[in-house]
């Protein structure tokens, strides 16, 4: 099921490589409409990276749900899936460079602005990042991109407490948010392992 009323998309799938490469055209077809172009590879490559981990991890099921919103001059992309168990961002420099997994949330956390976890209960979690649209926003013509609502700023992820520097025991912790480095490049190329 799809749906797209001015500024939000949602899409329902189950996390099979096939349908992550569909949903990434998707979320880029979605951008390109809202003018959003300058944002299409690091939210195609965030939303693959979150999609890959359902397929790897998520339990009982792969069912999940894509969410995009545009929410004044921040895009927010969102997966939210049925296992209650939270992820863990490991340290990058544990990862063996030969090593085909370990990166994806580092990835997400380097072309982001923010990102984080949102425990829904018994129903699962939602993972999300936010990216900065103020500059494609404004470079979109006139009349183009829809203008956010009064209540846009409810609807923002809710933030949860940052993790300190000590490393879980375990692969999955409470509560995630990373701080990204303000010093990066702004703009990084979509490469996915993930066909499609």
């Amino acid at each position: 099921m799809i749906t797209h009323p001015s500024r939000h998309c949602a899409v329902e799938l189950q996390a099979l490589p096939s349908r992550i490469g569909q949903v990434r055209r998707i979320v880029s077809a979605q951008l390109r409409y809202w003018h959003l172009d300058p944002l299409i590879d690091r939210a195609a490559l965030g939303v693959t990276e979150l999609l890959t981990n359902v397929h790897r991890h998520a339990q009982p099921d792969k069912t999940c749900t894509v969410e995009i919103e545009l929410l004044l001059d921040h895009l927010v992309v969102s997966v939210h899936d049925h296992d209650p168990r939270l992820p863990v961002a490991g340290d990058i420099s544990d990862v063996a460079a030969t090593a085909t997994c370990g990166r994806g949330l580092a990835m997400v956390a380097a072309v982001s602005e923010s990102w984080g976890v949102r425990p829904e209960g018994e129903t699962g979690k939602v993972v999300w990042f936010k990216l900065s649209a103020g500059a494609a926003v404004a470079a979109a013509p006139a009349g183009s991109t829809p203008a956010a609502g009064a209540g846009a700023a409810a609807a923002t992820p809710a933030l949860v407490r940052r993790v300190g520097a000590e490393k879980p025991a375990h692969r999955f912790v409470s509560e995630v948010e990373l701080p990204v480095d303000e010093h990066r490049s702004q703009h990084a190329p979509a490469r996915s392992a993930v066909a499609g």
